[in-house]
């Protein structure tokens, strides 16, 4: 509706409706193929030749639609967008159940039958909106998305997270282990305690746990981004022991094997820095550098 030279491309995923998830209506169509139709039909109703290919992308809703030409002149452009305002009326919950006491759900609802109800009804000030206010209350989003899943995040105060966490667990182990040192052996590495989240966060500051809690998942989504350090499962943190990590498969794509082997040794070994036993890997066998001279 932006502009008559408009054109779209669009990778349908999750089903929804303009005021809410899509309902289904027709028990022999897969939900899939049900959903495509219908953004095949908000398309044609907008006035597009609408085209359906499929990617060639590892994903199972891989069937996407392509509008690139108009079925209409410019002249009728204002025309059309009055249809396109009583198509989008006429598809609130409320309209669909009225419309489905009354008369049935027409499985067809092409654009052709709203083409004809937008001659005889008018959804009020919104048919008045063209070109300027599509939809009373309707707000787009921002152009630039915050992101808020704490990559962006200083790193300074990320690390400091990170040792501090590490050093709650290791802590754990040596005042669980304290005055039994039959117990420890003097090979071993100290892998700490697991803990809770909730566990770890009532160790952390409270100016900590707010920074964290303006992103995505917080502290839970930190220890995750840190997956060279730490373990989250079911709700617990471990510290990451490289010693039980699967060694990559001999079988694996050309590809995957090639990044592997580049990303190699690029980063410093956390446990080689901080942890007091360092890591629990010889140099050759850590996929991180131990010291400097190792980085590539």
């Amino acid at each position: 509706r932006s502009s008559y030279s408009c054109c779209y491309f669009v990778l349908p995923c999750c089903f929804f409706d303009f005021h809410g998830k899509y309902s289904r209506r027709q028990s022999k169509k897969t939900q899939y193929r049900e959903y495509l139709d219908f953004v095949s039909q908000v398309g044609l109703v907008c006035g597009f030749h609408v085209e359906e290919d499929c990617l060639r992308i590892p994903s199972t809703k891989r069937v996407c639609l392509i509008g690139k030409n108009r079925t209409y002149s410019p002249v009728q452009h204002a025309v059309i967008d009055r249809q396109i305002t009583q198509y989008i009326h006429n598809r609130q919950p409320c309209a669909l159940d009225s419309r489905d006491r009354k008369t049935g759900f027409n499985h067809n609802d092409g654009s052709d039958n709203v083409c004809k109800e937008a001659d005889t009804e008018s959804p009020g000030d919104e048919a008045e909106t063209t070109g300027r206010v599509w939809m009373p209350g309707f707000q787009p989003r921002e152009k630039e998305e915050q992101v808020r899943n704490c990559a962006t995040l200083p790193r300074d105060f990320v690390d400091d997270v990170v040792l501090s966490v590490a050093n709650l667990l290791l802590n754990a182990t040596q005042e669980k282990s304290c005055g039994s040192t039959d117990s420890v052996s003097t090979n071993s590495w100290n892998q700490g305690e697991s803990l809770s989240l909730k566990e770890v966060a009532e160790h952390l500051n409270k100016e900590t746990l707010k920074r964290l809690k303006s992103e995505y998942g917080g502290l839970q989504t930190l220890l995750k981004n840190s997956h060279q350090v730490f373990e989250v499962l079911n709700g617990r943190v471990h510290i990451r022991d490289w010693r039980k990590e699967k060694p990559a498969r001999k079988n694996m794509p050309e590809v995957k094997r090639r990044r592997s082997a580049e990303a190699f040794k690029t980063r410093l070994c956390w446990f080689f820095l901080h942890h007091p036993d360092g890591c629990s890997l010889p140099s050759e066998s850590c996929p991180y550098a131990h010291g400097t001279d190792e980085l590539r």
